[in-house]
C-alpha cells in the first residue's frame, strides 16, 4: 500500500503504514543522510549517536564492529528509537521505534559495504572496504523493523498546519 497525500494525512502517529508514504521512502532512501540512533547505555542514562543506515524495505541496518560499547548496551536494552530528518524547511521527519536485532558476522557486513560504497563511492568504497577486512574482523548487523512509525512532513502530510510566516520566509528565500 502506498498512501495519497490525503491517506497519508489520515494515518495516526504510530501506524506502521506510514512507511509506505513518499515522505518516509524518501528519507529512507536518501543515502546522503545520516540517522540518529537513541539507545539507553550500560548506566541507564540516554544516548543519542549519528549513524549510517541502509533501508532494506523492510528494516533499518545499522552496522557497528564487534566490541563497541553501542553493541554492548543494545545487547542488555534493545529497546530504540531512530529519526531520519532533513535541517531544510519545512523540516521532513521520520520517526521510527522498537526492539533491534543484532547478528555478529565474521568479516565486513555486506550492507556495510553497501554503505560505504554509497557514501564514498563505488573505487573509494571498495578500497576502504577492502582495507579493514582482514582476518578476526567481526563486525554486527544491527536491524530495526519498526513497530512504532511517525512522520512530520509540513508540505506533504500536514501543509495546513505550517505556520504562515515560515511560509512567508520560506517563498522570499526562492
Amino acid at each position: 500500500m502506498n498512501p495519497s497525500g490525503s491517506q497519508a494525512a489520515q494515518l495516526p502517529q504510530g501506524d506502521v503504514r506510514l512507511l509506505a508514504t513518499p515522505t518516509a521512502q524518501r528519507l529512507l532512501n536518501d543515502t546522503s543522510l545520516v540517522a540518529r540512533l537513541a539507545y539507553t547505555g550500560k548506566d541507564g542514562t540516554p544516548r543519542l549517536i549519528p549513524v549510517n543506515f541502509l533501508w532494506t524495505g523492510d528494516e533499518v541496518v545499522i552496522a557497528a564492529f564487534s566490541g563497541t560499547y553501542k553493541v554492548r548496551d543494545l545487547r542488555v536494552r534493545p529497546d530504540v528509537a531512530i529519526t531520519v530528518d532533513t535541517s531544510d524547511g519545512p523540516p521532513q521527519v521520520l520517526m521510527l521505534r522498537g526492539k533491534v536485532t543484532l547478528t555478529e558476522v565474521e568479516g565486513v557486513l555486506p550492507e556495510y559495504a553497501t554503505m560505504q560504497r554509497a557514501g564514498l563511492g563505488e573505487e573509494a568504497g571498495d578500497a576502504y572496504v577492502a582495507a579493514i577486512d582482514k582476518p578476526g574482523l567481526r563486525m554486527v548487523r544491527i536491524a530495526l523493523r519498526p513497530t512504532w512509525v511517525g512522520v512530520l512532513d509540513f508540505q506533504e502530510r500536514f501543509p495546513r498546519l505550517t505556520p504562515e510566516p515560515v511560509l512567508a520566509a520560506l517563498s522570499a528565500g526562492r
